[in-house]
């Protein structure tokens, strides 16, 4: 149970500079704006897994009260980034009917 948040911080981390990087070689701008939105899902669960992995190896009342504002600003990040991945794969789909 230990090692499961670094390994999922790891992953998130690993995923978004990878679609950070992924926007970088795309030309077209729906395409990166559907990569943006899911490097924000990858940054979302980063921040939260963190503020996650931080409160139970420390379990103090500061890391408690920072984990919560990390678990709300990485809830909001992944709430705008799935919200956002949604709305650019439908507009994708949209304008790609064959």
């Amino acid at each position: 149970m230990e090692m499961i948040f670094p390994i999922l911080i790891t992953l998130s981390l690993v995923f978004f500079v990878y679609y950070k990087v992924a926007i970088l070689k795309s030309d077209d701008k729906l395409t990166q704006a559907y990569l943006n939105a899911k490097s924000r899902i990858c940054l979302g669960g980063f921040i939260f897994f963190f503020a996650v992995n931080q409160y139970i190896f420390y379990q103090t009342q500061i890391s408690l009260f920072i984990g919560i504002v990390f678990l709300i600003l990485g809830g909001m990040q992944l709430l705008r980034g799935f919200k956002e991945a949604k709305h650019y794969k439908a507009e994708w789909q949209r304008l790609n009917k064959e």
